[in-house]
């Protein structure tokens, strides 16, 4: 838990993600980079010098079968106040506008069911799970779909929303949240998602595992080179 922490630790120092009196709201939606990122905040908030509120926030999308009982046993272990959000995404992506490529509309919808949430449980910031393996990948994406250099900033301010979202796992590489997650047998809830591994993400995931397992250095060649960009200097 050490390394997980030293990355949080010094992406929140070097984009001063977080300040004294921030009720910073965690996106949890179960999977192993929601879950990391919660528990790292709330081993932090023991010891970091700027005091800071957590609360967990989970949206039920109306997936079959989701539980979200041992997200609920987690928070309580931790003294992490919990709330569940019930939406009709799944109703809306799968059944009304039955989207072949649904993931851009499904997460539209649920960063502004998040953030909304969020505002209304009184936080200031929320905070989402993406890690060094999500920034590359984006950038990879919006390369060859999009046909535009760009991928998410650690730290975004929403002026509609008046509100931060902050990254703080986004030194982070996936392997170690993975081994962490293994190691302390964390309760991972399972991606109910009819899309799950067959989206442009996963495609391009499995084509940069490739690629940094043939060649070594990659992910840091890759990582380097989005850091040294105009607009993440722009946040140093």
């Amino acid at each position: 838990m050490k390394h997980i922490l030293g990355y949080a630790r010094k992406a929140i120092s070097d984009f001063d993600m977080i300040k004294n009196g921030d009720k910073i709201a965690v996106g949890l939606s179960g999977g192993k980079d929601s879950l990391l990122t919660l528990l790292t905040l709330s081993e932090l908030r023991r010891f970091y010098p700027e005091k800071f509120e957590l609360i967990a926030i989970t949206l039920d999308m109306g997936m079959e079968g989701f539980d979200v009982t041992p997200l609920k046993k987690i928070c309580e272990e931790n003294n992490i106040e919990y709330f569940v959000e019930k939406t009709h995404i799944k109703e809306i992506v799968f059944d009304i506008r039955k989207e072949k490529n649904p993931c851009s509309l499904c997460a539209n919808l649920r960063r502004g069911i998040l953030y909304d949430t969020a505002k209304k449980l009184g936080c200031n910031k929320v905070a989402l799970g993406h890690h060094m393996d999500d920034v590359m990948e984006t950038f990879l994406m919006s390369l060859i779909y999009e046909g535009r250099v760009h991928t998410f900033l650690p730290i975004t301010y929403l002026s509609r929303k008046d509100l931060h979202v902050i990254r703080p796992m986004i030194y982070t590489p996936e392997y170690e949240i993975k081994h962490l997650i293994k190691k302390y047998d964390l309760p991972v809830v399972k991606n109910e998602c009819p899309a799950n591994g067959e989206t442009k993400r996963q495609y391009v995931k499995d084509l940069l595992r490739n690629i940094m397992r043939e060649n070594e250095g990659v992910r840091e060649s890759i990582f380097g080179a989005i850091t040294r960009s105009e607009e993440w200097r722009g946040l140093y």
